[in-house]
């Protein structure tokens, strides 16, 4: 019996904690409407889907835009891209893998960072980028 508790145990904490599907799609807008705003030059839109904490480090639109087209030229101009794993690190917290295949034709993994807003809005608070030889979905 203890066993089998500890196996039923082990396999509810092993699932996510969302709240719903509501929230994944929140986050997974925030980062789609982003990578479209990206593509069509729009930095304006780009940069709304920043995080207070972000905007403190590049408060300006062209510096927020300076950093993309320097540091993340993948996101900045992906060929593809499709969401991958999702993980909820906290009750209003989210981690987002995006695969994206740059404009260089590489393959890259993308992974984010959001959290909700006071508004009920997700804004991402980070992004590290990775290239990758396998992805997985």
């Amino acid at each position: 019996m203890r066993i089998m508790l500890a196996a039923i145990l082990s396999a509810t904490l092993a699932l996510p904690a969302f709240g719903g599907e509501a929230e994944i799609r929140s986050a997974q807008s925030a980062i789609d409407g982003q990578l479209k705003a990206l593509l069509a030059d729009d930095g304006a839109a780009a940069y709304s889907y920043a995080a207070p904490n972000i905007k403190r480090i590049f408060p300006t639109v062209e510096a927020f835009m300076g950093m993309v087209t320097n540091g993340y030229a993948p996101v900045r101009r992906p060929k593809t891209y499709a969401f991958g794993k999702v993980e909820e690190t906290g009750p209003t917290s989210i981690i987002q893998q995006v695969l994206i295949v740059g404009p260089d034709g590489k393959d890259y993994e993308a992974v984010y960072t959001l959290e909700l807003q006071p508004d009920g809005t997700h804004k991402i608070t980070g992004c590290s980028l990775r290239a990758s030889n396998a992805l997985t979905i």
